[in-house]
């Protein structure tokens, strides 16, 4: 009889071990410094045309004339993509058929929803026809006043916010702990409009052959992409093939298919050529998603020992006129302090922007950094040392769901934290401490939390005859490693070394990955590569048991371990047999192997999965100017199961420069009379530069968690935002003992 061989006869501490929790180098590296790397703004197919978009001056109103005969009497220029011959669509671009879908300008009408929205597009021979062109289109507006700002209309209750959660959670009797309370707190904090300035812009290549087409372009879910796509342009799915394997960032704004990605395409078929359209700079600030403002309002009780009785936590956020995205903003206070009481809600405004979208811890950054400045005040209320504050009200358990942590290592992580910070030697009271130069020096924390997340995905595996293997995925790697960590999952899926497989990613042809977001990616694919990798190494098990011949013959309740490219019996390895010699005497070229992922339903309902961490800022401040700088940042981060130590840490440190980038930093000027965005450029919307980015270290605080996912594998991407940005709150308040409330801080805020 047969063994019915399955995963858990090939258990997952057997399988791996040699090449994940190595800090292997990028696979790509010597592409990306070498140039060789190809993004896909660098494909240039023959007969290629420019496209560039003309986008509106005004953020409300109507188009009312366009001189398209101008601009197509400039030379080089092919035709002018209007809404009076933009190619039909089998999908209305303002139709939802789900509650993901979100609405898209694709030339529709003349109305304008927002400054910066697409109202043409002018393809010609070279870029430089089609940018002359889109100018001299001098397009003419009745415009209507701009509704700008938080205040700018009635607030209402989002049906929703975020990915479905609801706008108002509530346990306990807030206003009775509250009142019964020795210590409140209520405050009221401000966050900007941020945009996504990923290095590389959204971009497109498009070429038609018929009814199939081929694109070349930046995305974080080329699946959903495709699917969208197909819906839109009345085609088959199979029959669009999308290349994307290298992102110069995302960030969330490339999850999902942009209006000017769309826009390439269908300009594309409207010529019957090959056509790039490659977004400039300051369109960047519109069409593709932005983290809203939020004006957030925290009431906290404490009693006289610290504890606390009470936590509310309100946030008012914004969203365009047309669509439906709420930021969760208050959901921060959901899973971090320990409280009998807990109320969160949310209300919205409508105003004439693009639409909000996903932006890097969309949610938790704007809500944590109110929430941790909210803790520290209410720390210094009470007369505590903040660590000691929340340590005092550290939650064992989820306050808002009561489910217990599928691991919480948060403890470690502020003992470590503390320890290479130097924490213990932080006076309470403001302004106590100076360097030599008479500068201001303040020490702030702030925890940090991201939902473990995962996604659903397949791959395929290939364990070939030649002693080499072969992983698929359509997965994607926007430079925050994926390339490597995934192979690294995938050598140890199959049994083999790294050198060994081949690893292919970036292709829609390929499984379908998943999308690259929510901190999700290397364990959903991984997981995905996990499951392929497994019945790829039973498939060829069940050959070797079955066969008298092999060592392995009978070894079926024992079950079997792969590594370095050969079975071991599990209760012997003595006897063992190289995967050559399984598939040669068995006649066969290769086996393969099929995998999906998508979590375990049972676990994600009765568990609580975050990972955790700590970050300790320093900071110094001009006493006379109030000018500040950060001038060191450690972090110690809990996040399950390490793949690649070298690649987390860049991811923590990215994560930990955009927290200090929210804190001082970031934010989109909008001019209130016009709607339209004053600094949509890099030179005045601020970022930090080598300059301004302090000393920094990642602690990798070791964390086991068995319910997860069978890898043990949380996200990294996200967390060191939520905590770093209150961390640096809390150590400029620590220097001048004054507490800014709007963020980014400001000079004027601390004078």
């Amino acid at each position: 009889m047969t063994p019915d061989i399955s995963l858990s006869q090939v258990p997952a501490h057997a399988r791996h071990g040699s090449s994940i929790g190595r800090p292997l180098t990028r696979r790509e590296g010597v592409l990306k410094v070498t140039g060789v790397a190809r993004y896909a703004a660098d494909n240039h197919p023959a007969g290629m045309l420019y496209a560039v978009l003309a986008a509106s001056r005004i953020a409300r109103g109507r188009v009312t004339c366009l001189d398209v005969p101008a601009a197509m009497a400039h030379p080089g220029v092919v035709a002018v993509m209007t809404p009076a011959n933009r190619p039909a669509l089998a999908l209305d671009p303002d139709a939802k058929l789900h509650p993901f879908m979100f609405r898209l300008d694709l030339l529709q009408s003349d109305a304008v929803r927002y400054a910066n929205q697409p109202i043409a597009v002018v393809i010609a021979e070279t870029l430089e026809a089609a940018t002359e062109g889109a100018a001299l289109l001098a397009p003419r507006y009745e415009a209507l006043p701009a509704r700008v700002g938080l205040d700018a209309g009635e607030s209402f209750v989002p049906p929703v916010v975020g990915v479905g959660h609801p706008a108002e959670q509530l346990v306990g009797d807030v206003e009775a702990g509250l009142a019964s309370a020795a210590r409140r707190v209520d405050a009221t904090y401000e966050t900007p409009a941020q945009y996504h300035n990923a290095m590389e812009p959204h971009a497109v290549v498009a070429a038609w052959d018929g009814d199939s087409l081929s694109l070349d372009m930046p995305s974080q879910g080329m699946a959903m992409a495709q699917a969208r796509l197909a819906g839109l342009l009345g085609i088959a799915p199979e029959n669009i093939m999308i290349r994307s394997p290298f992102l110069g960032g995302g960030f969330g704004s490339k999850g999902l298919i942009a209006g000017p990605q769309v826009l390439g395409i269908l300009a594309a078929r409207l010529v019957g050529r090959p056509v790039k359209l490659v977004l400039r700079r300051e369109q960047m600030y519109g069409p593709v998603g932005h983290r809203p403002p939020t004006r957030q309002r925290l009431r906290i009780g404490a009693g006289a020992d610290g504890t606390l009785t009470a936590l509310a936590h309100h946030a008012l956020i914004t969203t365009s006129t047309f669509d439906d995205f709420f930021e969760p903003a208050a959901d921060a206070s959901h899973t971090l302090y320990a409280s009998p009481a807990i109320a969160t809600s949310h209300t919205a405004v409508r105003i004439d922007t693009g639409t909000p979208m996903f932006m890097r811890a969309p949610g938790e950054a704007t809500g944590s950094i109110a929430l941790e400045s909210a803790i520290d005040e209410a720390a210094l209320a009470c007369r505590m040392d903040p660590l000691a504050f929340r340590l005092k009200n550290y939650a064992e358990v989820e306050p808002i769901s009561g489910k217990p942590f599928s691991s919480k290592a948060l403890r470690a992580c502020y003992a470590q934290g503390a320890d290479r910070f130097g924490w213990a030697g932080r006076p309470l009271a403001p302004r106590q401490m100076r360097d030599a130069a008479g500068m201001l020096v303040g020490w702030g924390m702030g925890t940090a939390t991201f939902p473990a997340l995962m996604f659903q995905a397949e791959a395929r595996a290939v364990i070939r005859r030649n002693g080499g293997g072969v992983v698929e995925i359509g997965a994607h790697d926007m430079g925050q490693g994926a390339w490597t960590a995934l192979a690294q999952i995938a050598a140890d899926a199959v049994g083999l070394g790294i050198e060994q497989l081949e690893f292919r990613s970036g292709t829609s042809d390929l499984p379908d990955g998943g999308i690259a977001g929510g901190s999700a990616h290397t364990a959903t694919a991984g997981m995905a590569i996990h499951a392929a990798g497994g019945e790829a190494v039973a498939r060829l098990a069940e050959l070797a048991m079955d066969d008298a011949r092999s060592p392995l013959f009978g070894a079926g309740n024992a079950g079997v371990v792969a590594r370095d490219g050969r079975l071991f019996r599990r209760d012997d390895e003595s006897r063992s047999e190289s995967y050559a010699d399984i598939l040669t005497r068995a006649g066969l070229a290769q086996v393969e192997g099929r995998g999906k992922s998508g979590g375990d339903p049972a676990a994600q309902t009765a568990y609580a999965m975050h990972a955790h961490g700590a970050v300790f800022a320093e900071v110094k401040v001009d006493p006379d100017l109030g000018q500040l700088r950060v001038t060191r940042l450690v972090g110690a981060f809990a996040a399950g199961r390490i793949i690649n130590p070298r690649m987390v840490r860049s991811q923590y440190y990215g994560g930990m420069i955009w927290g200090m980038a929210f804190a001082l930093h970031e934010e989109a000027v909008t001019d209130r009379r016009s709607g339209r965005m004053l600094n949509a450029n890099l030179a005045d919307y601020h970022i930090p530069v080598n300059a301004d980015v302090p000393e920094m270290e990642a602690l990798l605080v070791e964390e086991h968690d068995p319910h997860v996912n069978a890898l043990g594998i949380k996200g990294v991407g996200e967390i060191a935002i939520t905590g770093t940005g209150g961390a640096v709150a809390n150590a400029v308040w620590h220097a001048t003992g004054m507490r800014a409330r709007r963020f980014p801080i400001r000079i004027d805020d601390l004078v």
